[in-house]
């Protein structure tokens, strides 16, 4: 079942779950390794190298378009703490990067490809106990493993849907989308609504919040440069102090999209 039907007679008792449930963008435990965009600057390196963080670089995609090719969230979903799908385009990279670190890989089903929607197939959204996706694109054996780790599917339009969503806490995002925004209010989850554009993305007009940010506990939240120029940044920052969450700046430079951080605490 792709579309969660009858929400009023579920979303009750999930909500009442959320604590229970487990969310790989917020990891349990103060992450020691990130995949990251292999193109960020020598500063964010510099400041995740103070936190002892150990960087795992993506390499590009060469089969998406150049802008997102080493964007993490394009190439990779973490269906658990220590599970990550992949998509066969990269897949040999990833599995002898983590080789030895207590990551399951699994190799996905879609081969990525250029032009949208052929290059969507693992960028799912995550937020409580849903996946937020276009599930009409969804890779068969992603679908696969949500369903097996009992979460419910928000079926919606937006295929970039992890770019377009911050994991702020267990019931709250920020996102510039506002499908995304008006869909998820009916499921209960906090979201806030920002203006679109203001974070780099080269090659392309403007990149999403949902890229530019991630985790590396349940008590911080990152982004990956300033928000000095972004007319909600007062907005955002008061939303994650309200969730009681430790900013960290990794850079003093302007916002950019970077596909997603994603967090790790490897062996």
């Amino acid at each position: 079942m792709d579309v969660i039907e009858n929400k009023n007679s579920i979303i009750g008792g999930l909500i009442n779950n959320m604590n229970m449930l487990n969310n790989p963008f917020i990891p349990n435990n103060f992450a020691n390794t990130v995949i990251i965009d292999g193109r960020i600057s020598e500063v964010i390196k510099a400041r995740l190298k103070e936190l002892n963080i150990n960087i795992i670089s993506t390499i590009p995609c060469k089969e998406v378009a150049e802008p997102i090719s080493y964007h993490p969230d394009i190439v990779i979903h973490p269906i658990n703490y220590n599970t990550l799908i992949v998509a066969p385009n990269v897949f040999d990279y990833y599995e002898d990067k983590l080789y030895g670190m207590g990551i399951k890989i699994i190799r996905g089903e879609t081969k990525l490809d250029k032009e949208y929607p052929k290059d969507i197939a693992y960028n799912v959204g995550r937020v409580g106990n849903y996946a937020v996706h276009n599930f009409k694109y969804t890779d068969e054996k992603l679908k696969y493993y949500l369903k097996k780790e009992k979460l419910g599917l928000i079926d919606i339009k937006q295929g970039y849907s992890k770019c377009s969503m911050a994991i702020v806490g267990n019931n709250a995002i920020i996102t510039e989308d506002y499908p995304i925004y008006k869909e998820l209010l009916n499921y209960g989850i906090n979201v806030l609504l920002i203006n679109p554009g203001h974070i780099e993305l080269p090659g392309y007009p403007y990149g999403f919040i949902g890229g530019a940010t991630g985790k590396l506990s349940k008590d911080s939240f990152m982004f990956s440069g300033k928000l000095d120029d972004h007319p909600d940044k007062v907005k955002m920052v008061s939303y994650v102090k309200k969730y009681n969450k430790n900013i960290i700046w990794l850079s003093d430079e302007k916002i950019i999209d970077i596909g997603t951080i994603i967090s790790l605490y490897c062996q």
